[in-house]
Parts: C-alpha cells; structure tokens; sequence
C-alpha cells in the first residue's frame, strides 16, 4: 500500500521542524564549547590568584612562551570570561527560542496529522 502524499503545508512544517532541531543541535554543540572555555577560563584564574605577584607568569604565543605581568592576563582572562557568559547568555536564549519553536511546530503537526487519523477510522467504527 503506498502512503498518500503529504500536503504542501505538513510538508512545510516537518521541513521547517527538521531545521529548527538542526539549527538547536549546533547552539548546544555551541554552549557547550562556550562552557568548557569558560571552565578553563575559571581554572586559570583561579591559579593566576594562588600565584605570588613577584612569580613569573608565561603565555603562549604562537608556539612560543612569553613572560607577561600577571595584572594583564587576570585583566584579560577576565575579559575573556565576561565575553564567555555573555556569548552562553545569548546561546541559552537561543536554545529557549528554538525549543518553544520546536513545540510549536510539533503542536501545528499534530494537528494536522490528527484530521487524517479520524478521517480514516471514524469514530464507533470497531
């Protein structure tokens, strides 16, 4: 038995389902990266503070290490992790946005599928 052709509108709806879930997995994979910079962010400022100011302190860069006063990288770890929260901020909100989406088009699929269903088992029929 073949499966009737879906309408214009329910075909619409499950391709724009199918994007949003799409679109929904890259903001986790996103947050998720966010939160573990932001982790590492944490970790390092938390040894530069056990660190004597008079203790040399190094960065990368490139493939070389550099000697850096200590108050820079704190101010710019820092800075790092503000950009971090705000950046995982945004992503969360866009995970809300994309979930009640998803809701929503699940609702209006629903819906949709359901007139099928009944049409084709009408009540009281057994």
């Amino acid at each position: 038995m073949s499966q009737p052709e879906l309408p214009p509108l329910l075909r619409e709806q499950l391709a724009r389902y199918d994007q949003t879930q799409q679109n929904l997995q890259a903001v986790l994979a996103q947050r998720q990266q966010v939160e573990m910079e932001l982790g590492e962010t944490e970790k390092a400022l938390e040894e530069l503070g056990k660190a004597g100011d008079s203790e040399a302190v190094y960065k990368f860069a490139g493939n070389i290490l550099v000697r850096v006063k200590k108050d820079d990288v704190m101010k710019e770890l820092n800075e790092k992790k503000e950009l971090a929260n705000t950046r995982k901020m945004v992503l969360s909100k866009q995970e809300s946005r994309f979930r009640e989406s998803l809701k929503d088009l699940q609702t209006k699929i629903d819906d949709a599928v359901k007139p099928k269903v009944s049409q084709a088992q009408p009540p009281g029929d057994a």
